[in-house]
């Protein structure tokens, strides 16, 4: 427990938590808030167009760009008359509610601009994962999204790093556009082109046509089904979950508009909506970082970082495991960093409660308080914040709560209970896929997410709930016992921190649980004292082993049962793998389909005698 005697959070205006639970004789029971959701607009281009007559010459996005990497900005008025020239250039091309606009590549001024172009122009805008074209060897993923949504536009940053995944497309009838360089070997229209078209009447009338139940964006998920499905986004959805968002904390009177420098991917729910959204419903400014929370590509985040003074921080665990070490060794930086900063916010993982103490110890340090660490919970389908932490609290691993006009259906499930939804923020379905949106909902309508929860404290549900893992990724071991993996997870990642990046559970029908994990590099040669080790070098490590050795024991000294001991430990060089289905559209580890293709993996971890990369945990 933190004491009563640290210095008080910086104070933010948080929604009450006045939550209704209704117990059912079947032992199932509904969360909700008792707070209305407030009024919130028909549709996500509105903003845009509210900003540009309130703050015209106000800078919404800004990216590096040119030689030197200086920001080049845009103003609210700026990206209007581009958007509106977009528009018009896409209705001319024939886009339209069944014939989106797909956008291959990552985060940028342009991706932002057409997206909205393509909402305005009532064509889905459909942001797809750039691992797709760049990383995947076979391009399958791409090829059955291609098919599934049958675009009219595809735009792509650079051509020619895309030129092999464009290759393995049918792109009869389709409009290729590029912003950098034309692919080589495809005829594809400049940007820059379409920028120059001249609005006519028919973009206002467009944008007069949109209804709450116009598809503003598909946007994909795989989870542990294989294939991506193509999650209807509703602009009653993501504008009904933007004002939940806003309504969760509102700013004070007086206070200047947000600052964001953000990495998240757009194609990517969190990223494209929630942080995307929020922003603009504030009116704010989003520095679009193109860090990633990974060994030297972090970097470029503390570079922006010595420019760019945020007043919210988002980022997951990883990433603030790598910014709390810099801060720690970078006074300057620090300052630049706490400046203005009213909030942080984490999501993806559990963040350790060693990295909390960390951060508060800095927050104190630089601004004599303490900054709430905010996260959030729900996925692609609910558009995607159903639940948060919307209050001052001290305990990471949280969910939160319903948020306004959310209702949380919590089914018995052994020890936990399985989580469903219901409410203006739920998707409609799947495009083009009817027995799969059939199947995602139960028969009062309540869409089963798939995760499981349990209550902080049973007596006083205004206390939150926490995260408790997938319902199917739970298994027995030989003896019969139940392992719950979601918990045993994170508590294995925080009680090897910062050894630890994350990890794999394994252990169905064996006599113990083993993990497969992800090394922090980074973490691991500062531990080490060697800034150029390699990875068999860190793993052969003697400080890093003990540390996780250490860890993983003092953990297993504290459990009851071999449910929650942790045995064995294997780190593992690659990463987690997009053709493989090893990522779950919210960041996760998909458990199941990765022990299933690192099989090789769990055998040598179960090897009798286990092998010198096998670190061996005692009690």
């Amino acid at each position: 427990m933190i004491p009563t005697t640290l210095p008080p959070f910086k104070k933010l205006h948080w929604l009450e938590r006045d939550i209704e639970l209704t117990r059912r004789a079947d032992g199932s029971m509904i969360l909700r808030s008792r707070v209305p959701l407030q009024a919130y607009p028909t549709h996500i281009p509105s903003l845009l167009h509210k900003w540009a007559d309130e703050r015209p010459e106000h800078t919404w996005l800004a990216q590096r760009r040119g030689p030197q990497g200086d920001w080049l900005k845009i103003s609210y008025a700026q990206a209007r008359a581009t958007v509106n020239a977009l528009t018009q250039a896409l209705l001319d091309l024939g886009a339209g509610p069944d014939k989106p606009v797909a956008i291959l590549s990552g985060n940028s001024l342009e991706h932002a601009l057409m997206t909205f172009a393509a909402m305005q122009a009532g064509a889905p805008a459909a942001p797809v994962s750039p691992a797709y074209s760049l990383l995947s060897q076979d391009h399958v993923k791409l090829r059955y999204i291609f098919e599934l949504i049958r675009p009219a536009v595809v735009l792509v940053q650079d051509g020619p790093p895309f030129a092999k995944a464009l290759a393995a497309l049918d792109l009869r009838g389709v409009t290729l556009v590029h912003v950098e360089r034309a692919p080589a070997g495809l005829p594809s229209r400049a940007y820059a082109e379409l920028a120059a078209t001249t609005p006519t009447p028919a973009v206002a009338a467009a944008v007069a046509a949109l209804t709450p139940d116009s598809v503003g964006k598909l946007l994909f998920t795989s989870g542990s089904t294989g294939m991506p499905k193509a999650v209807i986004n509703t602009q009653r959805m993501m504008c009904a979950n933007m004002a939940m968002s806003l309504q969760t904390r509102a700013p004070a009177a007086g206070d200047d508009p947000p600052v964001y420098l953000d990495w998240l991917p757009w194609n990517h729910t969190m990223g494209g909506n929630a942080t995307f959204h929020t922003l603009l419903g504030h009116g704010g400014t989003l520095y679009i970082d193109e860090g990633r929370p990974l060994p030297g590509a972090f970097d470029t985040t503390l570079r922006n970082l010595r420019e760019v003074s945020p007043t919210t921080f988002s980022n997951v665990p990883a990433g603030y495991a790598m910014l709390a070490t810099a801060l720690e060794h970078d006074d300057d930086l620090a300052r630049r960093f706490f400046a203005r900063l009213s909030l942080l916010s984490y999501g993806g993982a559990t963040l350790s409660d060693d990295l909390y103490r960390r951060m508060q110890a800095l927050a104190v340090q630089y601004t004599g308080q303490r900054i709430v660490f905010f996260t959030g919970w729900g996925s692609t389908e609910t558009a995607p914040t159903a639940t948060s932490t919307y209050w001052e609290t001290e305990r990471v691993g949280l969910i939160g709560l319903p948020h306004p006009g959310v209702e949380l259906k919590l089914v018995p499930a052994g020890p936990k209970y399985e989580a469903r939804l219901r409410g203006v923020i739920v998707t409609p379905g799947y495009h083009r896929q009817p027995e799969l949106t059939k199947a995602a909902f139960d028969e009062e309508g309540f869409y089963k997410i798939g995760d499981a929860a349990t209550f902080v404290d049973p007596d006083d549900p205004a206390q939150g709930l926490v995260f408790a893992g997938r319902v199917v990724e739970d298994f027995k071991l030989q003896s019969g016992t139940f392992v719950h993996v979601g918990p045993l997870r994170v508590a294995a990642i925080a009680a090897s921190s910062p050894v630890i990046q994350d990890a794999l559970v394994a252990g169905q029908d064996k006599a113990y649980v083993a993990l497969l994990a992800w090394p922090n590099l980074q973490a691991c040669r500062q531990l080490a004292g060697k800034p150029e080790a390699t990875f068999d070098e860190l793993m052969r490590d003697a400080t890093v082993r003990g540390r996780l050795r250490d860890g993983l024991a003092a953990h297993n000294a504290a459990q009851t049962g071999s449910s929650q001991r942790i045995h064995r430990v294997l780190l593992m060089v690659e990463p987690p793998s997009i053709d493989g289905n090893e990522l779950t559209d919210k960041g996760y580890i998909n458990q199941r389909a990765a022990l299933h293709r690192r099989a090789a993996l769990v055998q040598q971890l179960y090897a009798e005698p286990p092998g010198e990369p096998v670190i061996v945990i005692g009690d």
